[in-house]
């Protein structure tokens, strides 16, 4: 089974990832940061976790305001270095996790946790400015991570008592995942600073103690602040260590504490804590218990014949073909598809099986392959054929057929104006 080894605290701040860029290490002014790192190194050596559970939030770089979640779970099968202006990092890509991505995914929506899920967006520095110092990365990393981005920017954001009740969802979905593995829990952010308006500069050191020592000996207390009380004494941008919380909320009542460095050069001070679990974890239910109740609302759905529920695994091992299928939403992607849609194919890295699947237009297989049918429907639209057409396909019928099982002969389509749909 699963094990968490512990939980690691980090700062998030670009600083750290531009220190290490920046070969700073023998700088007297940077290498303070280096130091509080070292025990995370070593300790990460010694551990040896196959994944890191890590809990970061992006800042405004992959996600927008257009879509904005509270809690996004990655869930795909590699993460890059996101561009956030001047060109990414020299950083390779990490891998993802997806099945233990998706085990955590049942676990957490079962226990009342609404998700969103997001794959193939690169990640930003609340990621991999603290982990490119944390694991050595030269020939590649070390193992894996299942990133939970935390919508902090826009209010309102996830209560401090919703972070710490999210922890102990998280250990019982990670120790019930059944394959071996060691997991470590890292949450990033904080501690108190403040980066806009007149109190940009603000920073609070004594509660930055005050904080770390209740996160260790009585978090529940933290949990019971509120938004407003967190900025008023860590600054509002301060307010993430929220985020600290589910680490805590993920480990035992009672944590040894291992490690803790502090150093404050400038807006945001850089902070390192390690935890390992020093009481017992009960668990109510055994993990056969459990993971027959987070599966219990799909239960039986594989018996329905002819239906393909949209699971998280039927998307990652989807997501290219049906990326492509989305972009047919853009004119001039679908000028392109229907002049030449053999170089797009190319561009878009499709296999030969989907680029198959979609030169047939082949609707049931691609069903079966893991395409969503409300981007078939585009498709359809697109090259002129109506969802009924579709439909009927579907049950390998022709059109006649199938009409003949609807009440009204009708035909429609999602197509909009301009559209020529084939009768």
């Amino acid at each position: 089974m699963a094990r968490i080894v512990g939980g690691i605290g980090s700062s998030h701040t670009p600083t750290i990832g531009f220190a290490l860029d920046a070969k700073k290490q023998a700088d007297p002014v940077w290498a303070p940061i280096f130091e509080g790192y070292k025990p995370v190194q070593r300790w990460l050596q010694e551990k040896r976790p196959d994944v890191l559970f890590f809990i970061y939030n992006d800042h405004v770089t992959s996600f927008f305001f257009d879509h904005y979640s509270h809690f996004a779970l990655g869930v795909g099968a590699e993460y890059a270095v996101a561009d956030e202006g001047g060109g990414p990092r020299n950083l390779p890509p990490i891998k993802g996790h997806p099945a233990l991505a998706r085990h955590i995914a049942t676990a957490l929506t079962a226990e009342e946790f609404d998700l969103s899920y997001f794959q193939a967006k690169p990640l930003d520095h609340g990621c991999f400015s603290p982990l490119s110092v944390m694991w050595p990365h030269d020939a590649g990393w070390p193992g894996a991570i299942v990133p939970l981005q935390v919508g902090v920017l826009e209010f309102p954001i996830p209560t401090a008592r919703r972070c710490f009740r999210l922890g102990g969802a998280l250990r019982r979905a990670i120790e019930s995942y059944p394959e071996d593995l060691k997991v470590a829990i890292v949450a990033t952010g904080g501690l108190a600073h403040q980066v806009h308006g007149e109190r940009a500069g603000f920073n609070n050191t004594p509660w930055d103690e005050e904080f770390l020592d209740l996160l260790e000996r009585r978090p529940e207390e933290l949990s019971g602040l509120t938004i407003a009380q967190y900025a008023e004494r860590g600054g509002l941008e301060g307010a993430e260590v929220i985020m600290w919380l589910i680490m805590r909320g993920a480990l035992a009542t009672k944590v040894k504490k291992l490690h803790s460095a502090y150093y404050l050069p400038s807006m945001t001070p850089i902070v390192t804590v390690i935890y390992e679990d020093d009481s017992p974890v009960t668990a109510v239910e055994s993990d056969a218990e459990f993971r027959e109740r987070i599966g219990r609302e799909l239960a039986g759905v594989e018996r329905l014949p002819g239906t393909y529920p949209f699971t998280l695994d039927r998307s990652v091992k989807a997501y290219r073909l049906n990326h492509f299928l989305h972009r047919l939403i853009e004119p001039e992607f679908r000028r392109r598809f229907l002049a030449d849609p053999e170089p797009m194919f190319a561009e878009a890295a499709l296999t030969d099986e989907e680029r198959d699947l979609v030169r047939r237009r082949d609707w049931r297989a691609l069903i079966h392959y893991g395409a969503i049918f409300f981007l078939l429907e585009k498709l359809a639209a697109v090259v002129g054929v109506t969802n009924l057409h579709v439909y009927a396909a579907m049950r390998g019928q022709t059109l006649e057929e199938f009409q003949k099982t609807r009440n009204a002969q009708v035909l429609y389509s999602v197509a909009g104006q301009g559209a020529h749909i084939k009768q």
